[in-house]
């Protein structure tokens, strides 16, 4: 081999050495992404409840989780000229082990586009069960290539509220008791008289056992039937429903609220606010909304969201309301800092109503089999501790 082809050989594989540890070095550096932060910390989120007391016993209405993203670039600095699009997931469905709200299980809580100029999105949401919930985020450039858009998935995991399995052992224990005393009864010698199929205390027992298990039925049922029965009295259940749109003038814009005014659990109803100038009659985008949805009977917040309207002066988002009440869609809208246009803020608003829905015959049936296999055991339990007892009475 000539000395020139030899060092075309080296200078060749030199080439592909570099070229290889560069590919490499590219595949390993950091990438942009999207860090979110949760306030209170998520380990010390619960789930929803509508009754939420202090440990002294007052009442203490439940609050929103505050979530913020942050889109940041390979060194840590956050993504301007951004425009963020968050979805949250509700945890998926587990019939075995529902929540207090199965409806909502596997279902979209909110989705919302809004213009992030520093890269960060900020909601309240109130999170109604346990379970991980899933956030979907897309981030992309208002600035045509200002960066590479992110798509990245992140999840929250929501603990139970431990105080429901204290109650939840005492309804067990309480029905194992049950049990026992019933397997019991029935396992000692009974007399049987002349026309009857069984001992007097067994028939009692059996009747008692029986009535109890109707009047669950019973109270499941009409429970649910109240519920489908109060959402069939508004002769547009069970469907979205649009009104004209709320609209108030103050200080040369207009602010007008529009959307679905009537929501279904379950499903997200779809909700808008703009902002326009009347003196130019065109989209106002140098002011700040501040929205907030709040549940009127009970007086608790569900979501909140503060930012700047798109380039039409919207702010559009869905949103699910996952409490079968009336809620109140509250919209500020206020300058922003250091803009020529300057203002007294003021609101417009719009209430909400929400259909309840019943849960699933399916998920219902499931919690009465479960305790009434308790109750079962608890029989099995009480006939043998019964017989044992007799057996060494006898030896």
């Amino acid at each position: 081999m000539s000395k020139f082809k030899f060092a075309r050989l080296i200078s060749a594989v030199l080439l592909m050495g570099i070229t290889f540890y560069g590919l490499i070095g590219f595949s390993q550096s950091p990438k942009s992404t999207v860090k979110v932060t949760a306030e209170p910390p998520i380990s010390q989120v619960l789930p929803f409840e509508a009754e939420a007391f202090t440990p002294l016993g007052s009442h203490q209405p439940p609050s929103p989780v505050r979530l913020t993203l942050q889109a940041v670039d390979a060194s840590g600095q956050p993504l301007e000229n951004a425009q963020v699009h968050l979805q949250i997931l509700t945890p998926p469905k587990n019939p075995w082990f529902t929540t207090d709200f199965p409806i909502v299980e596997g279902t979209k809580l909110l989705d919302i586009e809004a213009i992030a100029p520093q890269g960060k999105l900020q909601v309240q949401q109130t999170l109604p069960i346990r379970g991980t919930y899933k956030l979907l985020v897309n981030v992309t450039p208002t600035v045509t290539n200002a960066f590479t858009p992110i798509d990245q998935t992140l999840t929250l995991a929501i603990p139970e509220n431990q105080l429901k399995y204290r109650y939840l052992g005492i309804l067990v224990a309480i029905l194992l008791i049950v049990g026992v005393g019933g397997g019991w009864v029935i396992g000692g010698k009974q007399q049987i008289k002349p026309g009857e199929i069984a001992p007097q205390q067994v028939r009692l027992l059996l009747s008692g056992l029986v009535v109890v298990a109707i009047a669950s039925l019973l109270i499941v049922n009409i429970s649910a039937e109240m519920a489908e029965s109060h959402a069939h009295e508004s002769p547009h259940a069970y469907q979205m429903q649009t009104k004209t749109p709320d609209v108030v003038n103050s200080s040369g814009l207009k602010l007008q609220i529009s959307g679905d005014n009537h929501a279904l659990v379950g499903q997200v109803a779809n909700l808008q606010v703009q902002a326009i100038d009347t003196t130019t009659n065109q989209p106002a985008t140098d002011v700040v909304f501040n929205v907030k949805t709040t549940q009127l009977e009970n007086n608790w917040q569900a979501f909140a969201y503060q930012g700047i309207p798109d380039p039409s002066g919207k702010l559009a988002w869905q949103q699910q309301f996952f409490d079968g009440a009336t809620h109140k869609l509250e919209v500020e809208v206020s300058p922003q800092p250091n803009t020529a246009r300057q203002f007294q803020p003021f609101k417009a608003s719009q209430e909400i109503e929400v259909e309840g829905v019943a849960p699933p015959i399916t998920v219902r049936l499931i919690g009465l089999a479960y305790f009434t296999g308790i109750v079962v055991l608890g029989l099995a339990i009480g006939l043998r501790l019964r017989r044992s007892w007799d057996w060494l009475s006898a030896s």
